[in-house]
């Protein structure tokens, strides 16, 4: 089964930039977080402060990060128009990895991987997050056919 792909389009700003004018490694890990965000909202039809409310459940969704890589194979510049797709390539009991891939000037740059957590603030105490089991409407809304 084919997984939902998400495209977003912007410029490099040269706040993203080293003093070259050269994107700073860094901020990749920002787009990615964006790409993550926007795929969740693309697949959920709500925005993510909206997901408790929308889907039943007891808080909102929280996706704590805890592995990411990424490949730098070409430079982005300044003021480069970047096209990132996001897709999740695997779900599984309570985590989930997301695919980002970024295009600059006709040609891939950057790609990177994401493992995240799907969790809840506890009720009795909103201090604590713990991992849930990823609700399976959630999962069949990530589906293409």
């Amino acid at each position: 089964m084919a997984s939902l792909i998400n495209r977003r389009q912007f410029s490099l700003e040269w706040g993203h930039c080293d003093p070259a004018g050269i994107a700073f490694n860094g901020r990749f890990f920002e787009f990615f977080d964006w790409g993550t965000w926007a795929l969740f909202e693309a697949a959920l039809g709500v925005k993510p402060a909206e997901m408790a409310s929308a889907y039943g459940l007891a808080s909102n969704p929280l996706f704590p990060l805890v592995e990411v890589n990424a490949q730098f194979l070409s430079v982005v510049r300044f003021g480069d128009v970047m096209e990132m797709t996001s897709q999740i390539v695997e779900f599984r009991r309570s985590s989930f990895d997301v695919e980002h891939r970024i295009r600059a000037r006709g040609e891939l740059a950057v790609t990177g991987l994401e493992k995240r957590v799907w969790a809840t603030r506890d009720q009795a105490d909103p201090s604590i997050i713990k991992a849930r089991a990823i609700p399976a409407e959630i999962i069949k809304r990530f589906e293409v056919q």
